[in-house]
């Protein structure tokens, strides 16, 4: 728990220094976009807003007193306001982003870590069928393929080529929110495409790391006698081997969900989906300090409690190890 804690802390104190480090100045951004759409002209007023807008987002005063006031005001759940979506607050538009992601990502997670993991057990149990050699040519040439590009392909392929699916978005313009069919369905179709991605090449990962561990599993005397006793195939499959080969992937599994929006970020961009990695996107070009750091420490929150969760538990998926 005290590695968490520091960990969380270091990161966060990380993510407040490296914007202020960057060459983009949020607020000149901001006084040459309001100039740019002629709201002022008068140096005078060019000035007033520049140190209203320093004021407002914290940045007066030396680097030290703009880190204490970040962390009063992180503690007390106040980011401050957005600079590219003023006046709306940060941890608004976070939270409206968030499940959008969330449900996109843990869902995509979830789905390539269960069908990897299960695929790449059989392909490494009966590792001298031909199927399995197939199965892992395939995943083989997944895995390597980044997320965008894949996002590009199902785009193209069944959004403009065959126009199966949605272009974008994340629901169909007009449709009024609600618990009925026609609403759920329009969110699962806009969803579909930016998910298969996500699972496509996440289970050519899961399935080659665990194909890998099971292969040597399969060589434990254990499992050698097994087979001798006579215990079924099915049997030392599921209890003996896919048991054991399954720990390392389930403190994997913990890295994938904490990183809640790793890999996603161009792919929410690509199918213009609502998450916090379209908002991310947005936020890094526009110079967006409060959001930016606002998005990071959820993901390092997320890692660092993700990542806990699993230690915690791990007695109960491994008999060996015991918490004195």
């Amino acid at each position: 728990v005290v590695q968490c804690i520091l960990v969380i802390v270091i990161g966060i104190t990380i993510t407040f220094f490296i914007p202020r480090l960057s060459p983009t100045d949020p607020v000149e951004a901001a006084v040459n976009r309001a100039s740019m759409m002629g709201q002022f002209s008068h140096p005078d007023a060019v000035r007033m807003m520049k140190e209203a807008l320093i004021k407002l987002y914290g940045l007066d005063g030396t680097l030290g007193q703009q880190y204490l006031r970040f962390w009063k005001g992180l503690l007390s759940g106040d980011l401050g306001p957005s600079l590219s979506s003023f006046p709306k607050p940060v941890m608004n538009l976070i939270r409206g982003s968030l499940p959008w992601t969330g449900g996109l990502l843990l869902v995509a997670a979830i789905i390539s870590w269960i069908t990897g993991n299960l695929l790449g057990s059989l392909a490494g149990y009966y590792g001298d069928q031909r199927w399995s050699h197939a199965l892992g040519i395939i995943a083989m040439a997944l895995h390597p393929i980044p997320y965008y590009i894949m996002a590009f392909v199902l785009l193209v392929a069944l959004a403009y080529v065959i126009p199966i699916f949605p272009i974008g978005g994340s629901v169909a313009i007009g449709l009024k929110p609600g618990f009925n069919w026609v609403y759920i369905s329009s969110i699962l179709r806009h969803a579909f495409l930016p998910a298969l991605s996500l699972v496509l090449v996440g289970m050519g990962g899961w399935f080659l790391g665990m194909r890998a561990l099971v292969t040597n599993i399969v060589s434990e005397d254990y499992v050698t006698y097994a087979k001798y006793a006579g215990v079924s195939d099915r049997t030392i499959m599921y209890q003996y081997v896919m048991r054991n080969a399954l720990l390392p992937q389930i403190t994997g599994l913990a890295m994938q969900i904490g990183l809640i929006f790793n890999g996603a970020l161009i792919t929410e961009y690509v199918f213009n989906y609502p998450g916090l990695g379209y908002l991310a996107y947005n936020a890094i070009f526009a110079g967006d300090y409060s959001l930016i750091m606002g998005i990071a420490i959820f993901s390092i929150v997320g890692v660092s409690l993700a990542v806990l969760l699993i230690d915690l538990a791990y007695p109960l998926f491994d008999p060996r190890v015991k918490y004195q």
